[in-house]
């Protein structure tokens, strides 16, 4: 049964109902092999460093963002900024450091091009990665910070169904006046660029609109930690993006993350996660005197806005701790995190 668009909705949704016309661009194919080979003779060597201070501002917005009105237990930033040598939590070094230039420089989906795959894999996942927390009194507010970025690898790779991809590893290593405190290696996939609208674009327009606002909180259980409940509305993806300067589309646009992209909705960050998963060990698991040192993770499903989930975590050994991002009782993603 067909339904008429109510005209209060936003012009934006209006113009969106169709699936857009998805053009191919007039560029030799290449294949998988060939898109690494591109990769690894640009950049395989190089090392690209800027520097960078701090703020509390971002910190603190960061930290409102996920519901957190308290960065430690003795901190609350709900009314005012942390100060200067505030210590930055785990993962949070990523709304620092965030990509530069003019937004013609993005690749065609909205992400940050320095390291994506050539034409025609323009399609950027998060596929995981591992951070490793080094000596040197971790990142710090007010202190002066450098980060320097090489590209690890770039190989071809084949799915399952057949479909040529791309993945990319690149490292990043962050050093302050005690040398390397923190190495973060991650991980992309990049698949070819989508040439039919995908069936998820004649959606009905109501399918697009996530009601009311996020949500963060645990849930005590009979044994073991608590479960922590999630559910990130647009908003917050969008207050997200807007913090970590990430211009991918899949985040924020829901005609272009359905019709081109193929998914059901906007796509929840991994690096949001990557962040919540740390922020949930910091609660709830980390023990008295014991510090970060590693947590290796791997995205394995896709979690969208509207949707609620949780993270839960097992503890594996002195030192070790397996922590789980689910929905309906699907692994999203999973993390391994070791102590010191």
């Amino acid at each position: 049964m067909s339904r008429s668009i109510p005209s209060a909705l936003p012009r934006y949704f209006r113009n969106h109902l169709s699936p857009p016309k998805i053009t191919r661009r007039h560029q030799h194919t290449i294949s998988a092999a060939e898109a690494a080979q591109s990769l690894l003779s640009r950049f395989q060597g190089v090392k690209s460093t800027t520097e960078q201070i701090p703020d509390g501002t971002q910190l603190q917005k960061l930290s409102l963002t996920l519901n957190r009105s308290a960065l430690y237990p003795d901190l609350d930033v709900s009314r005012r900024t942390p100060p200067d040598n505030t210590l930055i939590p785990p993962g949070y070094h990523l709304v620092y450091f965030t990509p530069g230039g003019v937004e013609e420089d993005l690749g065609p989906d909205g992400t940050d091009a320095r390291y994506n795959a050539p034409y025609p894999f323009t399609r950027r996942m998060w596929a995981g990665g591992k951070m490793r927390w080094e000596g040197g009194g971790g990142l710090r507010v007010g202190q002066e910070v450098r980060e320097s970025t090489t590209l690890l690898s770039a190989l071809p790779k084949v799915r399952r169904d057949g479909l040529e991809m791309v993945l990319v590893q690149v490292r990043k290593e962050f050093e302050n006046e005690g040398g390397v405190v923190l190495v973060d290696e991650q991980s992309w996939i990049f698949r070819p660029e989508a040439t039919v609208a995908s069936p998820a674009a004649s959606k009905a327009i109501g399918d697009f609109i996530i009601r009311g606002p996020s949500t963060v909180k645990d849930i005590p259980q009979v044994e073991g930690y608590p479960k922590r409940e999630l559910r990130w509305s647009p908003t917050g993806l969008f207050r997200f993006s807007a913090l970590t300067f990430n211009g991918h589309k899949i985040h924020y646009d829901p005609a272009w993350s359905t019709a081109v992209e193929g998914h059901a909705g906007c796509v929840v960050h991994g690096p949001m996660n990557l962040i919540c998963m740390l922020d949930y060990w910091r609660d709830h698991c980390q023990p008295n005197g014991r510090v970060l040192k590693e947590i290796e993770y791997r995205a394995l499903a896709p979690i969208y806005a509207g949707e609620t989930y949780d993270i839960g975590a097992e503890r594996m050994g002195d030192d070790k701790w397996e922590v789980l991002v689910r929905k309906d009782g699907k692994v999203c993603m999973r993390g391994e995190i070791l102590a010191a």
